[in-house]
């Protein structure tokens, strides 16, 4: 059995029941289902795809990507999504490092699709550029309904490129059970029935806008209100008029909503809680909408988890406000020493997750899946720890990441550019905190050139990592200070320059 048998079904039981609504036009369980079977047709016939094929996916959210993934499911393929806010060469490196035969593009981003096609020409000289558009070669007019050859749940079906330590990206490889378990876990923290109207504004690149309620939602055949992109003013405005019960913000989309014109004329009753995560969140966001009488739940995990691995339920949301909540319903977690010894209730440690939700493997790259896991158990590279009660509350991170507005950076893919440049004898990047972001990277440089300014070091960036990632301000310094080891002093810098 695989994942589009969730919506097969639905679409026996609840025909008529919308399944997805987006830019105003309903699509039913039937019409997903029907979608579904076209667009296995279209990869099939046009494409050739079968078990163990990657498929990329290149748009803003749309029904259209959802049903991709559960045509994948049905085919055996896997889906590899890519953030549309990256730059071209970024997408390139993804692509050929999985593989990918198809990419698929909705109908106002194939030109950056030709680019990138024409970026992987000579590693990946077979990938065939399909559209989202009725024309666009994606849909076949007879819908493919086969399950030959049959599909299980061990089956590959997601592979969510996440950068690590190193800067290179890394392909976190999901099977269908992943989902399917991530998706049981969702419905225990959610309370999730098909009474349900979730609201989904986070991209759905990321693990977080796909997994954390969307596709749970359609498992359990609720309605999903899709915003093709995230915009605080039109997230107001489908509360008040679409009463949605459970909506996920991450913290820069819950302060860009506090903060807009229309924040206390929202009626927000219909919401029984709001999730968020994906960062250290600040209590002033929680508080934001405690104070307007909605509970605000937390969820902790990654990419390499699916993503839900711990959580707050409704019912603790106020009584346990900071913590990210208890282990998963299938879900186990611990919090180990350096020596990989678990620790004591208050005692810090880095946190290790281990479940049927979790990756099976980073794609093609055997050391960094050995070195991710620890006798079956995910090194998470986050520090954290339990109260006495059990309840997780996480401290700080191993790796070097800072979270802007919901998104990864990594402070390697950044310090790689600054590296190549010889008016720079070294740098690092550190994350600092900003009001609207929570945080924002900053270039710490050592000139070798005198002539060398912000301006310049800025410019270093320029079509070559997307927008977002671009340090927001350069400090310069006489040295960076090292250990004994010569590793640069993260820490330090931090305690000098984050403010």
């Amino acid at each position: 059995m695989d994942l589009s048998t969730w919506i097969e079904r639905w679409a026996a039981f609840a025909p008529d029941r919308p399944a997805i609504i987006c830019d105003g036009e309903d699509l039913s369980y039937a019409a997903l289902d029907a979608m579904i079977g076209r667009i296995a047709g279209g990869l099939r016939a046009r494409a050739g795809v079968g078990r163990g094929d990657r498929v990329a996916f290149l748009g803003a959210n749309c029904p259209e990507m959802i049903a991709l993934t559960f045509a994948c499911a049905r085919l055996g393929a896997m889906v590899v999504p890519l953030n549309w806010r990256l730059a071209p060469p970024e997408h390139g490196y993804i692509l050929d490092h999985c593989g990918a035969g198809v990419l698929v593009c909705e109908p106002d981003l194939m030109t950056v699709g030709e680019t990138i096609a024409e970026t992987v020409a000579e590693s990946v000289a077979d990938l065939r550029l399909l559209s989202t558009a009725p024309d666009g070669g994606l849909f076949a007019a007879a819908p493919d309904t086969s399950r030959t050859p049959p599909v299980d749940g061990a089956t590959p079906l997601l592979v969510v490129y996440t950068s690590g330590t190193t800067g290179k990206p890394k392909g976190a490889v999901l099977t269908q059970d992943a989902l399917f378990w991530n998706a049981v876990n969702s419905t225990h923290m959610h309370d999730l029935t098909s009474a349900d109207r979730v609201l989904t504004t986070a991209p759905l690149f990321h693990v977080g806008g796909l997994n954390v309620q969307t596709l749970p939602a359609l498992h359990a055949g609720a309605t999903v209100l899709l915003h093709r992109r995230f915009d605080a003013g039109a997230a107001l405005a489908t509360i008040a008029a679409d009463h949605p019960t459970l909506a996920v913000f991450v913290p820069a989309q819950i302060q860009a909503m506090v903060d807009h014109p229309n924040w206390t004329k929202t009626d927000l009753a219909s919401l029984r809680m709001v999730t968020t995560g994906s960062t250290i969140v600040p209590l002033a966001v929680i508080d934001a909408f405690h104070a307007r009488d909605v509970p605000v739940v937390q969820a902790y995990g990654s990419t390499e988890t699916a993503p839900i691995a711990a959580y707050l339920r409704a019912d603790h949301a106020r009584d346990h406000v900071g913590s990210t909540g208890l282990p998963a319903l299938h879900c186990d977690l611990r919090i180990v020493d350096d020596d990989g010894a678990p620790v004591a209730a208050g005692e810090r440690g880095e946190i290790q997750v281990r479940g049927p939700n979790v990756m099976v493997e980073y794609w093609a790259d055997a050391a960094a899946t050995e070195a991710a896991f620890a006798d079956g158990w995910f090194l998470s590279g986050d520090i954290g720890h339990f109260d006495e009660n059990g309840f997780l509350f996480i401290d700080d991170r191993l790796n070097d990441v800072i979270i802007s507005g919901g998104e990864n950076i990594y402070s390697a893919e950044l310090e790689a550019v600054l590296d190549q440049d010889a008016r720079i004898a070294e740098a690092a990047v550190i994350g600092r905190a900003e009001e609207r972001w929570g945080e924002v990277p900053v270039a710490i440089v050592v000139a070798a050139d005198p002539a060398l300014d912000t301006g310049a070091v800025l410019a270093l960036f320029d079509g070559r990592l997307a927008r977002f990632k671009h340090p927001k301000d350069v400090i310069f310094c006489q040295s960076l200070p090292r250990n004994a080891m010569g590793k640069i002093e993260k820490f330090t810098l931090r305690e000098r320059y984050a403010g």
